[in-house]
């Protein structure tokens, strides 16, 4: 897969989940995938916010891609969208929504925040598998991802 122009560099990716088996499932299933991938895993909205905007002593390490689970406890999935579409540095940042919602209103909520894609969340653990898979195939293989100097 060579859409990235990172054949070297580890696709770094934030899982935003607090289902403990999904975050199993969706680490699992980026193993098997044929990039080589690093997954760092926040809990929550907040947690996430910290990992993308903390200016400690060194940069913030943005990640890749943004898998976000809409449904998250404390600050929510689309008050995460909104922050990250605010913030400049942030903006361009491609993020995949996952929900188990069919609420047409989450989707567009998404979308209207900037959301690169809306995906359902799998009710089997196969399906997983199957979806990052696909994550991988597109945004990994055929798209061409930002970086720092893009």
């Amino acid at each position: 897969m060579s859409g990235t122009g990172r054949d070297s560099v580890p696709v770094d990716v934030l899982l935003v989940e607090d289902e403990a088996k999904a975050v199993r499932l969706i680490g699992e299933a980026f193993d098997e995938v044929d990039a080589e991938t690093s997954v760092r895993v926040a809990a929550d909205g907040d947690e996430a916010l910290t990992v993308l905007t903390d200016r400690g002593d060194e940069p913030p390490s943005v990640p890749d891609l943004v898998l976000l689970d809409l449904d998250g406890p404390r600050l929510s999935g689309l008050e995460l969208l909104e922050a990250i579409s605010n913030e400049p540095t942030l903006a361009r940042l491609p993020v995949l929504v996952l929900t188990r919602s069919a609420a047409v209103e989450d989707v567009r909520a998404s979308y209207e925040l900037a959301a690169n894609a809306s995906l359902t969340k799998p009710s089997e653990p196969a399906a997983y598998a199957a979806m990052v898979e696909a994550i991988a195939d597109f945004w990994f293989g055929r798209a061409v991802l930002p970086t720092d100097g893009s």
